[in-house]
């Protein structure tokens, strides 16, 4: 077993506890590759952010477990190296299974998540609280989820939304033991959040009521991509179909963030930023076939984008 305070990385303990006290969130950015993570620390170390650095099950299966392992220990050493040892936290994002959370528990992650949103409630509960007894003994932190969000990551699709009960949320966090809830309020996976016409809306009022039924406890947002328009047009202006994707609102996450908040998760803008840059240098030079050549642009873009998203809408800059 590897611990993962072996590889420099920290639990979202503190991180929490700090979010909270200085209104803003900790950026949780999804990477399956060298580029993607050299994006994330970079942006992090430039704007003095912590940062999770999470990992579906999908991105496991893609990047190699033990692979992944070494990456986040590099990415420790990277932060130093551009001269800012930042708090870095490798997370399970949407475990479905005790046996997932526990071997990567055993690879070195700090912090994992078990999805039981889509079982029965007292299932839920089961399931969670296996997986908090078994990584509590390794002081590593666990996140749980009440509610379904619609959209398509990876392994995880859902049709509907089913927002959090805000009249659950107290005894889930009592009887699972939990260290932080992912909650329902109107963001979804994917681009595709809504469509033409709708207006994008999280439901911050169910976000106030939880606040009152578990006061002080770190809530996590998922699906938080706003899917910025200038992005999607540099796609199709290039080649691309990304039609009618529209995502959630900067200032509305904001917001949130002033909130208890402390966990904001983005994945797909950081691969709409990519696939932009990427079919850019494709239409313009189409006879360059390095990767560097198309794969550098496309981390420096994504290294821009979530420089913007710590400062603009996380607020998470400076507070490393």
């Amino acid at each position: 077993m590897i611990s993962y305070k072996e590889l420099g990385l920290v639990n979202s303990r503190d991180l929490f506890a700090k979010a909270m006290q200085g209104g803003y969130a900790i950026p949780a950015y999804n990477f399956n590759n060298m580029e993607q993570l050299q994006a994330i620390i970079a942006a992090c170390v430039e704007t003095k952010s912590p940062v999770i650095l999470q990992v579906s099950s999908g991105a496991r299966k893609y990047a190699n477990q033990t692979l992944l392992r070494f990456m986040a220990q590099g990415a420790v050493e990277y932060a130093k190296e551009l001269g800012y040892p930042i708090p870095i936290v490798l997370h399970l994002d949407h475990g479905d299974s005790f046996e997932l959370c526990k071997n990567c528990i055993e690879f070195g992650f700090s912090s994992v998540m078990i999805d039981g949103s889509h079982l029965p409630y007292e299932e839920n509960i089961a399931l969670t609280r296996r997986v908090v007894d078994y990584a509590h003994q390794f002081d590593v932190t666990v996140e749980g989820e009440l509610g379904v969000l619609a959209g398509v990551e990876d392994d995880v699709k859902a049709e509907h939304h089913t927002y959090t009960q805000p009249e659950e949320v107290e005894d889930f966090v009592k009887r699972t033991g939990v260290d932080s809830l992912a909650i329902s309020i109107g963001t979804s996976h994917g681009a595709f959040k809504f469509k033409p016409g709708q207006k994008p809306e999280i439901r911050l009022d169910i976000l106030k009521e939880i606040e009152k039924r578990i006061p002080g406890f770190p809530i996590v947002l998922h699906g938080s991509s706003s899917v910025p328009q200038d992005i999607v047009e540099e796609i199709n202006r290039y080649g691309g179909k990304m039609k009618d994707s529209i995502g959630i609102p900067e200032e509305q996450l904001r917001k949130a963030a002033g909130s208890a908040v402390c966990k904001i998760n983005i994945d797909s803008d950081g691969r709409l930023a990519m696939t932009a840059a990427i079919r850019k240098v494709f239409v313009e030079k189409p006879d360059e076939f390095d990767p560097r050549k198309y794969l550098g642009p496309a981390r420096d873009k994504l290294k821009e984008l979530y420089k913007h998203k710590n400062i603009n809408v996380l607020g998470s800059d400076n507070k490393a």
